[in-house]
């Protein structure tokens, strides 16, 4: 009997979807949604019945319906702090991603159709680990003031598919080995994988780590705290600064890793000393994970979208090839990772947690 998964990763213009047999992409597709028709929801999870429209016209024109479906897996919503893994998708779930609990996030949307295309073909509905997996130490939690915690944000989909791949090529399964993982993408985690869980890594949404492209990292207090005070920003514009509106984009005008690049190319000093910056930056968070893991760990490995830079690889290597074996997955596998997740569920490999 055939294993095939529909697979569902809503992101802010596009719904990646995808049908899988086994670990297998049969059919995939891409769908771009008109921004100016988004943008006249306020709450992310009341644009579903807009992006089903189109995803069920995809759906019928790969003839869904003759396919024996297993099981349908979305991508999973920031959400409550929670261990790694597989979850179903439960009423308290989807209550928190329609009242925006914890975020307004487009991935929001990956429960909400997941749960609703399962409950059209009569099969379980997942997800599995979404950002807020966490797996911190205690002592990893310290901030080094009372009011706040450090938390774990981190691109964990992709993270753990990498280095399972990684691990399975040793001859070893994930939770054997430890890693430090760099997904370098629109932000950067790097991440410290002690046995197939992250134990420590930055916050790459705001405030610690490298700089990206658009991100701004971790900053001086001081100065923070007066920009603050300035009076130029309202709180939601100086989020929007730090986060969409720092890194490259603000140093040099570059909106993407390639375009930093041609401008080098093109002999611009100014580009090759923020590129090599940000380079610097990422190297010296790989030695972070490196410390919280005791030095003890299989490999670095380099993934994201910005891995497929090789400048950018060798710029890293350049100040933390000491640490050890580098190994370099370019680009991301969230819809793979996600297929992997139902097949374990499937074979029964992997239980699924209440969420």
């Amino acid at each position: 009997m055939a294993d095939h998964l529909i697979i569902i990763n809503p992101g802010s213009t596009s719904t990646k979807m995808a049908l899988f047999d086994g670990d297998n992409e049969v059919a995939a597709k891409t769908i771009a949604h008109d921004r100016s028709e988004l943008e006249k929801f306020d709450n992310v999870a009341d644009q579903f019945e807009y992006r089903m429209t189109q995803i069920d016209g995809w759906l019928e024109s790969i003839d869904i319906g003759d396919k024996e479906i297993r099981a349908v897996v979305g991508r999973g919503a920031p959400l409550k702090p929670l261990e790694g893994g597989a979850y179903t998708i439960n009423d308290v779930m989807l209550n928190d991603v329609r009242t925006m609990k914890y975020s307004n996030h487009a991935s929001n949307l990956g429960a909400i159709i997941a749960h609703h295309l399962g409950e059209r073909f009569g099969v379980p509905c997942l997800i599995s680990d979404p950002i807020t997996v966490d797996n911190f130490t205690d002592i990893a939690r310290v901030s080094g003031i009372p009011d706040f915690e450090r938390k774990c944000r981190v691109h964990a989909l992709n993270i753990k598919e990498v280095c399972r791949r990684e691990a399975a090529r040793l001859g070893k399964k994930l939770e054997e080995v430890n890693f430090v993982c760099a997904h370098m993408g629109g932000g950067t985690s790097v991440a410290a994988l002690q046995g197939g869980k992250v134990i420590d890594v930055n916050d790459a949404l705001l405030g610690m780590g490298p700089f990206s492209v658009d991100r701004a990292g971790a900053l001086p207090i001081g100065p923070l705290v007066k920009l603050c005070y300035s009076g130029k920003y309202s709180e939601n514009e100086l989020l929007n600064k730090l986060s969409k509106k720092s890194g490259l984009v603000a140093y040099v005008g570059a909106a993407d890793l390639r375009e930093a690049e041609r401008m080098i190319r093109g002999g611009d000093e100014k580009a090759l000393f923020y590129f090599n910056a940000m380079a610097y930056q990422i190297a010296k968070e790989i030695g972070q994970a490196a410390v919280a893991l005791q030095g003890k760990f299989e490999a670095v490995v380099l993934t994201g979208g910005m891995a497929k830079s090789d400048r950018l690889v060798a710029e890293i290597k350049k100040h933390a090839g000491f640490l050890g074996r580098f190994v370099v997955v370019p680009g991301e596998f969230e819809m793979e990772a996600l297929a992997a997740a139902g097949m374990r569920y499937l074979r029964g490999e992997e239980e699924l947690k209440e969420y």
